[in-house]
């Protein structure tokens, strides 16, 4: 409650709104709205409409992965404020070098002298870590240049901390705010603290880079870092050194002779390659991410967050890019049934004529205007009137595409999204749902009945046991031990003590902190 309180107060100081203008909010929450509202007022006369960015800035490393994470979540937060987070920058003040050569020791074992021939002081500082541009001494006495990146002291702690405080205000939202529910706060804070945690295993970006280059080596124009596995480890990692332009320095790019065009094209074309083809794609495409190599080769860094799409998702996506491309309503409407994302108990055909008040507007266009990002967030954002809900990994999908797109457009202000990634959805299409597709699938089918046939014995034990099991509590009762029996006790008495006014006082507690952060 403490550190939601200060939360509370520091977004107010800055006179952020953190609540979208037509949300429907409890009666508490709109009182407490009421009463702050002079405070507010007072924050804007003194000149400090500060963004909400620069608040959850001024909060700290958790705080902005918080933002940068509810920038995804239109849906959520409204257009306007996710506007206002995208431009959410993980920039802050390094950490001493003192403290960088004492995290390298404890976690390699070994100095920066005896690891390094050069070591730099850092190079880039973000939430969760900085980078450190060094060199290595190969064996022919040659020095290698490598980038070194290093958590920043403390940090798991703190995410620690402020993330038991988002679940617990997850939780209050979902019980005392039904119509949020379908929104799941609780599932978006688990999905925040899982990337969280991976991100601050930096062997798992150690994996995800090793993995990504297996998936793209036989691609011509876009490569990934090298790894030095010896000078790796769970808050260290040492990558190759990319010496390249960055893809946002136009100047720099047309001076070395690079076609941007040609780059936007690659670059579009390659995150649907990773996304439809592999599965599995950098979720945080920006451009201070990607760098143009003397071959003109796309190179990717800062792989902390990454995406996945199961086949199931992978059709979805290029079935609903290829209806709306051909104006198949139905079929689009069918594949989100099929999926499993729109209940059995809601209509094929409204869910078809609500995508087509999507899709017609669209013909209207010129290709070089339609958006796909901007196609599949418009129809997420139906997923209230047909009940449903959401998923996480699609709404991370279309936030790397909007940055994709906003990157490749920035290229080539006429790139046309539809002729660019036609050859990757066809190419997808056919292998998948073609012939080839289903020569694989009826293989696969064949595979998996020979394996069942090879587990029935082993079923059929269970079935005995389980059937006996049933038998014995027919007959004698369901029996618990005495320590099941003693904490049920102690839990039902704890409750029937404290429960009620615990959950009314904090939720009381909780709104008079959100209406402290509410415009």
């Amino acid at each position: 409650m403490a550190r939601l309180s200060r939360a509370g107060f520091t977004i107010l100081r800055h006179g952020a709104r953190v609540v979208p203008d037509d949300s429907s909010l409890p009666g508490p929450v709109q009182m407490f709205a009421r009463v702050t509202a002079p405070m507010r007022r007072r924050a804007r006369a003194k000149g400090n409409e500060k963004k909400l960015s620069a608040a959850l800035t001024d909060l700290g490393p958790s705080y902005i992965k918080l933002g940068q994470f509810l920038a995804t979540r239109d849906d959520v937060v409204g257009p306007e404020i996710a506007r206002d987070l995208a431009q959410l920058q993980d920039k802050l003040p390094p950490f001493s070098m003192s403290e960088a050569r004492r995290a390298v020791k404890d976690a390699l074992g070994e100095s920066v002298e005896e690891l390094f021939a050069e070591f730099s002081e850092s190079v880039a500082a973000a939430s969760i870590a900085q980078v450190h541009k060094a060199a290595v001494r190969e064996a022919d006495g040659t020095l290698k240049p490598v980038a070194v990146k290093i958590l920043r002291p403390r940090v798991e702690a703190r995410f620690r901390k402020d993330l038991e405080s988002y679940y617990f205000a997850a939780r209050m939202i979902e019980r005392f705010h039904p119509p949020m529910r379908r929104l799941r706060p609780y599932a978006i804070v688990d999905t925040l603290a899982k990337s969280v945690a991976i991100e601050m295993d930096l062997r798992m970006e150690a994996a995800a880079i090793s993995e990504m280059a297996e998936n793209i080596a036989n691609d011509e124009d876009f490569r990934v870092p090298g790894i030095d596995w010896a000078r790796n480890s769970r808050r260290v990692l040492t990558l190759e050194w990319i010496d390249g332009i960055p893809l946002s320095d136009h100047g720099a790019l047309k001076a070395a002779g690079h076609d941007l065009k040609k780059l936007g094209t690659i670059l579009m074309q390659s995150f649907l390659k990773h996304a439809m083809r592999d599965g599995f794609f950098h979720a945080d495409m920006h451009p201070g991410n990607l760098f143009v190599d003397k071959q003109g080769r796309i190179v990717a860094v800062d792989f902390g967050i990454m995406g996945r799409l199961t086949p199931r998702e992978r059709r979805f996506l290029a079935e609903i890019l290829h209806g709306f491309i051909t104006r198949n309503y139905t079929r689009v409407s069918e594949v989100h049934f099929e999926a499993g994302y729109i209940p059995r108990n809601q209509s094929v055909e409204l869910f078809a004529q609500a995508l087509r008040a999507i899709g017609e507007p669209l013909m209207d266009r010129t290709a070089d205007e339609i958006s796909m990002a901007l196609l599949l967030g418009q129809l997420l954002q139906y997923t209230e009137v047909f009940e449903m809900e959401t998923q996480p990994q699609l709404l991370m999908l279309q936030k790397t595409m909007v940055v994709v797109e906003g990157v490749a457009r920035s290229l080539d202000p006429q790139l046309n999204m539809w002729t660019t990634s036609e050859p990757v959805v066809t190419e997808w299409m056919e292998k998948n749902l073609g012939v080839e597709g289903k020569l694989q699938d009826a293989a696969e089918g064949v595979g998996q009945v020979g394996q069942f046939v090879g587990e029935i014995p082993k079923l059929l034990g269970r079935a005995e046991m389980a059937a006996e099991a049933f038998a014995d509590m027919a007959h004698d009762g369901i029996r618990l031990d005495q320590g099941t029996i003693s904490r049920l006790a102690e839990e039902q008495s704890r409750q029937g003590r404290s429960g009620n006014w615990a959950l009314w006082i904090g939720a009381l507690s909780l709104a008079a902190i959100a209406a402290a952060m509410i415009l």
